[in-house]
Parts: C-alpha cells; structure tokens; sequence
C-alpha cells in the first residue's frame, strides 16, 4: 500500500510553503492537484518536477477509484488543492475517505488556510469558532443560511467573492443588526492584503468608498452572538433583601427573598456578593 499525502499550498506568497511539503512533493510518485496548470507554476518556482493528476469537482467520482487503484499498487500520492489546505472548500474528502475504507495511510502536512489566517488576525474571539465555507449563491438560501447563524456564540467565518460582498454585508446588517462586529481581511499574504475591522455599518461605508475592497479572494469573520444572562436579577430583588436585612440575618433574608423572587438562593447570594450588599 502507498500512502496519501495531503499537502497544503501557500495562498499568496509562495515563501509560505514549508520544507517538509516540498519534500514530499519531490518524492512522490504522483501529485493529485485540483488545478494542473496553477500547481505547475509552483511546482516550477522550487524546481519540482512530477506527474500531476487531475481530481476537481468535476471528475472527482470518477477519478477517486483510479487513483485508490494507484495507491493500493504501491504508489506514494501527494493531494494539493490550488491554493490553502486541501479539502477545506476544495475536492479530496471522497479520495480522502475511500483511502480509509482501503486501509491506506493519510499522512497530514500542517499549512496554510485562509480561514484559519484570517480568523488568527480578525481581533474576535478565537476559542470557539464555526467555518460556513461559501454562502449559497440563490439569494433566498442565502439569507436563510444568514438567519440560521443569527443566534451562534461562536465566531462565525465565511468565504465571499468580492461581486457579492457588499450583498452579503447588507444581509448580515439586516439580519444580525447594525452593531454586529465584523473583519474583512482581503488578498491574505499578497502584495494588496488588506484587513478592516469594525460593525457591519462602518465597514459597509468602507467598501462603497473604497473600490480595491470588491477585489480579490475574501474572508469575512463575524463575531458570534451575544449570550443572554438568564441569571440576570432585576435591582428591586436586592431592594427587598436590603429591607429584609435590617429585621433578620443576611442568610435568613436570602432564603426569604429569594422564595418571594423566585430565584435560586446560591445564584443570588453569589449575586449580592458581587455588589458588596452584604
């Protein structure tokens, strides 16, 4: 059995590539690439010279049993989609997965992904987030999909093309409301990258008055929703416990208080400690 390589590609600057994924794209037997003539040019920048196999979106049912045919003989391959991480928004996961159910070895390499180089630069949240790939082109799936991300905490990340994004700003400020925080970053690691920040509405006058913001491959990072405190006690709740204080013990008035109030006695004594009312 050969093993299955998935080599990751820089997305602009071609010093990104790493030496390990050079290496194994010199020693493979067959490079799987999602673009012939664009992983050409990068092949040549490093003096690499291989066989480069075809496996898009388009061909990739078809092609998927060859190439398992290929590996399960021997073969080494290595999968490079035309830019980024493959898989990511890219062809491979059914080569990806027949490889398992072949018992062939995938060997990961770490690398470059637009997504990930965004949302590391995006100034959001970056403990919790959720990638949505490409909105759907109809515009009522759209908004749908826009709709369905309203209520998520996390930090939302999406690819856009630059046709649609002031399309898709306006959507998310109809949707998620005019102070909805939001980070474009455009062209990462090119010459004309460019990242904004801000709420949706500052960054939609941004765009109208910028033409190079509808150019170039982007990614837009918006924060998550905001959480609502279902613990959040009303200022008369503390009202009444002050007055109860006065006639009886702190712990005696929280019991009674918080039956009155119907809120939990610990989250409220947690509550009161908080504003030093004790």
């Amino acid at each position: 059995m050969g093993l299955l390589y998935i080599v990751p590609t820089p997305i602009g600057n071609l010093l990104d590539i790493t030496y390990r994924s050079i290496n194994i794209l010199k020693k493979v037997d067959f490079i799987i690439t999602e673009n012939i003539k664009y992983t050409s040019i990068l092949l040549n920048q490093f003096s690499i010279k291989n066989k480069l196999l075809s496996l898009n979106i388009v061909n990739e049912r078809k092609k998927t049993n060859q190439y398992i045919d290929i590996l399960k003989s021997g073969n080494n391959m290595a999968i490079v989609s035309k830019a980024g991480t493959p898989t990511i928004n890219d062809p491979g996961y059914i080569l990806i997965k027949y490889a398992y159910h072949n018992n062939i070895r995938v060997v990961p390499l770490p690398g470059a992904c637009a997504a990930i180089t965004a949302i590391c630069a995006s100034g959001l949240k970056t403990n919790r987030f959720c990638y949505e790939g490409f909105l759907p082109n109809k515009k009522k799936k759209c908004e749908t999909k826009i709709s369905s991300l309203r209520k998520e905490t996390r930090t939302i990340i999406l690819y856009e093309s630059p046709k649609r994004l002031e399309y898709t700003l306006k959507l998310i400020k109809k949707i998620m409301g005019v102070q909805r925080k939001i980070t474009i970053a455009k062209e990462i690691t090119k010459k004309w990258e460019n990242i904004q920040r801000g709420t949706v509405e500052q960054l939609l006058l941004t765009i109208n008055d910028n033409i190079y913001c509808k150019k170039g491959e982007i990614t837009i990072i918006i924060s998550g929703a905001k959480k609502k405190n279902k613990n959040i006690i009303p200022s008369r709740v503390f009202r009444i416990f002050k007055i109860l204080k006065k006639n009886t013990s702190n712990t005696t008035a929280i019991k009674i208080t918080a039956k009155i109030c119907r809120f939990n006695k610990n989250i409220l004594y947690n509550e009161i400690i908080k504003k030093n009312i004790l």
